[in-house]
């Protein structure tokens, strides 16, 4: 998919589709998700249907469907190479 050219809200629509065919495939209801997640089934109706909803309740609905580390895809973790940790020890004495 081109991420880079669809809106906003294609992207937030297309989330939500893929969550609630997660949650459909482990067979899970909203208010499951609703009740193991500490949000209401109505935040998770939003949520599937692509209507803004806070970061960390799509982390707890991700947290829910053990969907956590593709966070590890999503913003990798930048790793300082051994000369950049040498050339900033320098720097600091």
């Amino acid at each position: 998919m081109d991420w880079y050219g669809i809106t906003d809200a294609q992207i937030a629509s297309e989330l939500g589709k893929r969550i609630k065919t997660t949650r459909l495939r482990k067979k899970l209801s909203q208010v499951e998700i609703a009740e193991r997640a500490g949000i209401s089934k109505f935040t998770i109706s939003q949520m599937e249907n692509g209507k803004n909803t806070s970061l960390s309740s799509l982390i707890a609905v991700l947290r829910v469907l053990k969907l956590l580390e593709n966070f590890n895809t999503l913003v990798p973790e930048i790793m300082v190479s051994p000369v950049e940790l040498l050339t900033k020890n320098k720097k600091k004495r």
